[in-house]
């Protein structure tokens, strides 16, 4: 089984076997002792460190857009999931809205250490005038914060 790793699992003690891929921002990520430890030891047993294609983080910004989570999903998100769309992989991760975009991008997930996420839709909602949004911000009506909330 080919697994992409998120930065959670390396904070983790989630066992795994297989072919285990990260990307470089997952890397840049892990400061603390204990997770640079585990990504150590996975790179002593083959982990392989991609970056992931052009294409592919397209696909996955498109994506976010579709599910409204474009403005939560990090760099690191987008190139974990680029990544598992190019080597068709599972995404190891506990990261809520990865798990959404994924589902929509047909891309396998596992959880580490939290349940799995169901499909969320978003909407945005000005906290002032109780217009929706397509977007997260300051209403351009009455100027109050633009705030996501669940459909």
């Amino acid at each position: 089984m080919k697994a992409v790793l998120d930065s959670s699992f390396f904070f983790s003690d989630c066992p795994i076997t297989g072919e285990l891929y990260t990307t470089p921002s997952v890397c840049d990520e892990l400061i603390d002792i204990r997770s640079k430890g585990r990504f150590e030891m996975f790179s002593a047993e083959g982990l392989h460190i991609m970056s992931p294609s052009a294409k592919s983080r397209e696909r996955v910004l498109t994506a976010a857009k579709k599910t409204r989570d474009i403005s939560i999903i990090s760099a690191t998100d987008c190139d974990i999931l680029a990544l598992a769309l190019d080597l068709e992989a599972v995404i190891f991760t506990d990261d809520f809205s990865i798990q959404n975009v994924a589902g929509v991008l047909c891309v396998q997930t596992a959880p580490i250490i939290q349940r799995k996420a169901k499909r969320i839709h978003w909407k945005y909602r000005c906290s002032g005038c109780g217009r929706y949004f397509d977007h997260d911000g300051e209403c351009l009506i009455c100027g109050s914060v633009i705030k996501r909330k669940l459909k």
